[in-house]
């Protein structure tokens, strides 16, 4: 099958891009590179031998995207992971949030129908959930109010996507909501890297740990939860992959009930901001410099998942925990810090 991964060159894209074609799947590769480097696409032929076709477009223009298709008439599955995701920055900028991420969307969605695509899997978030009236979440949770315009374009995303099911119905759909994904490849070629400064934990415990920050802030320490940190489900960025893999092979089988199905990926299990931070400290030797600070506009308090639906249902668990994330997170960091690896 002939699959189109937008945000190809993203954090979660990239490492997609290399699960499918080591499971046989034929990948064309689109990104604007707002927060990513079309020199991964190197890294990417570097583990699996392939050289992917690639267009730098941005998908808010249909023309542009229809391009892509016409190039390409034969795709047959979409992976959708094209969207601007940073939750502060979300707040600050909700107009562009909306535009961004509800047109490139709709867009892809227009090409869908005109093309005859079979297949799409949108990436989702957690933050669908808000704050959660119950913990762990399953699919079945009912969504709260969202946290951020990020959060709230997710959610629009997958009411626009189940909208648009009822009226056509040669296509099947998955949403994936995941949690917080985190590490890196395990042949140290990929990781995250974005273009602009890294806002997820993981990334800035490392860049704080190699000298690239003089400290870092935990946003808040008076919550409701263990330590008073915000409680984050962690899964590994290659097991997340994965999880875009089998949803793919899931539907091409045609194993799915429903025309519109949704998954939780996580591991199950809640960590604190501080329980990470210790996490890392422990499998690297290295000591984090950090400060307490005040809560962050936009955080949920906590949320993880349960991931059963996705086990059963997909075939698909997760193999790695939080101390294989900080060590391969360290790996990456490192390598890309140019640091000697020992």
């Amino acid at each position: 099958m002939k699959v189109l991964v937008t945000g190809a060159c993203g954090y979660i894209g990239s490492h997609t891009v290399v699960d499918l074609i080591e499971n046989g799947f034929d990948v064309v590769s689109v990104d604007a590179h707002f927060n990513s480097d079309p020199s991964v696409l190197e890294q990417i032929e570097k583990i699996t031998g392939v050289s992917v076709p690639h267009y730098p477009v941005n998908l808010v223009d249909r023309e542009k995207t229809r391009k892509i298709f016409e190039d390409h008439p034969d795709i047959k599955g979409i992976i959708h992971f094209a969207a601007l995701k940073l939750v502060g920055e979300s707040v600050e900028k909700p107009l562009e949030y909306f535009d961004n991420n509800l047109n490139s969307l709709l867009n892809i969605l227009w090409m869908s129908k005109e093309f005859k695509v079979e297949h799409l899997i949108f990436s989702s978030s957690c933050s669908v959930y808000g704050n959660a009236t119950e913990l762990p979440v399953t699919e079945q949770t009912p969504l709260q109010e969202a946290e951020s315009p990020y959060a709230r374009t997710k959610q629009m995303g997958e009411q626009i996507i189940k909208d648009f099911s009822r009226s056509y119905e040669p296509m099947d759909f998955i949403l994936l909501r995941y949690f917080n994904p985190a590490g890196a490849h395990t042949s140290n070629l990929l990781g995250e890297s974005p273009v602009q400064p890294a806002a997820n934990l993981v990334p800035v415990i490392t860049e704080t740990a190699i000298g690239k920050r003089k400290s870092m802030t935990v946003f808040g320490d008076d919550y409701e939860t263990r330590d008073g940190s915000c409680v984050r489900d962690y899964i590994h960025v290659m097991d997340l992959a994965n999880a875009h893999t089998k949803a793919l092979q899931y539907l091409e089988a045609h194993k799915n009930q429903d025309q519109v199905e949704v998954f939780n990926l996580g591991i199950g299990e809640g960590a604190t901001v501080l329980e990470a931070i210790h996490a890392f400290e422990k499998v690297t030797g290295e000591k984090l410099n950090y400060e307490i600070g005040p809560r962050r506009p936009g955080d949920v308090v906590a949320i993880y998942s349960n991931y059963e639906a996705a086990k059963n249902k997909l075939g698909w668990s997760p193999k790695m925990g939080i101390e294989e994330i900080m060590e391969t997170a360290w790996e990456w960091e490192r390598r890309r810090s140019g640091e000697e690896m020992s």
